[in-house]
């Protein structure tokens, strides 16, 4: 006669194994992370802002030394960041538009929720990965327009350096407003949920607003001139000096008023994403 033994240890063990912890901000950036870079429409965006900013740092520094002595005004780091400031913001609306009105346009969001039902992880997620992005490619693109437009300045001997008391800051935060700019349009985009009309809100608000506001009185134009959301007020930004304009504030100040902007923005898509269905 013949006795099956079961030892202890295997007679507890169950027959489904335990559920594994529910994926969190780290596991859903590595997710996002993978998403962006899968995408042809990121490379294209990126690649058209790192050669638009070049460009016009290049044929505007060479059109400066073309003319000279005649532009003895200019500021050699504004002559080339100027592009970097001016083409990069309605370049990147694009892409931060793209990064998550693309999944309601494919259905991907449903699966994407269904796989991180926590909105808020995942919207966070979203935007960090793409603030991440854009910042290091505007930090590179920054300091290679930058370079470019005093290697050609340097042929009039009217070229700047990074050691100069402003000449950094305005490289750093021609970079940084790039990626404000960026999530301007990613707020819009969980706002409004369709590519065409957060990128035309966007692009509206960046030239509608300030040609609006130049229509008033000299009086009223000068008191909300600091406070628009873009414009003249972008000036300070890319100025490799101190700036002394009574009507605009710094360009540590101006920068703050664009991120206010993008927090509005933000906050707003926010609400919306984690309220909405998809």
């Amino acid at each position: 006669m013949t006795t099956a033994t079961v030892t202890r240890g295997q007679a507890r063990i169950p027959a489904v194994s335990p559920a594994q912890r529910r994926p969190g901000l780290a596991e859903t950036l590595r997710s996002e992370f993978i998403k962006i870079r899968s995408v042809r429409s990121t490379y294209w965006t990126l690649v058209a802002l790192v050669l638009a900013s070049i460009a016009w740092a290049a044929f505007d520094c060479a059109g400066i030394v073309s003319h000279w002595p005649q532009n003895q005004g200019f500021n050699p780091a504004d002559a080339s960041l100027a592009g970097q400031v001016g083409l990069g913001e309605l370049i990147i609306v694009t892409l931060g538009a793209l990064v998550i009105t693309s999944e309601y346009s494919t259905g991907m969001i449903r699966t994407s929720l269904t796989v991180m039902p926590r909105r808020g992880v995942l919207y966070a997620a979203k935007a960090i990965v793409f603030a991440a992005v854009s910042l290091a490619v505007s930090l590179v693109t920054s300091f290679a327009a930058f370079l470019t437009g005093q290697v050609i300045l340097s042929q009039k001997h009217i070229n700047t350096t990074l050691a100069h008391p402003f000449a950094l800051r305005a490289v750093l935060l021609s970079a940084a407003v790039v990626s404000v700019f960026g999530l301007l349009a990613y707020g819009a985009g969980a706002i409004i949920r369709n590519t065409a009309g957060a990128i035309t809100a966007i692009l509206g608000m960046i030239f509608l607003i300030p040609l609006l506001a130049q229509a008033l009185p000299n009086s009223w134009f000068w008191a909300i001139e600091r406070w628009l959301p873009s414009g003249p007020a972008l000036n300070p930004v890319s100025a490799g000096r101190a700036w002394s304009t009574d009507h605009l504030f710094s360009a540590w100040g101006e920068f703050a008023v664009f991120c206010g902007y993008a927090a509005v923005l933000l906050a707003v898509g926010a609400w919306l994403f984690c309220r909405r269905d998809a």
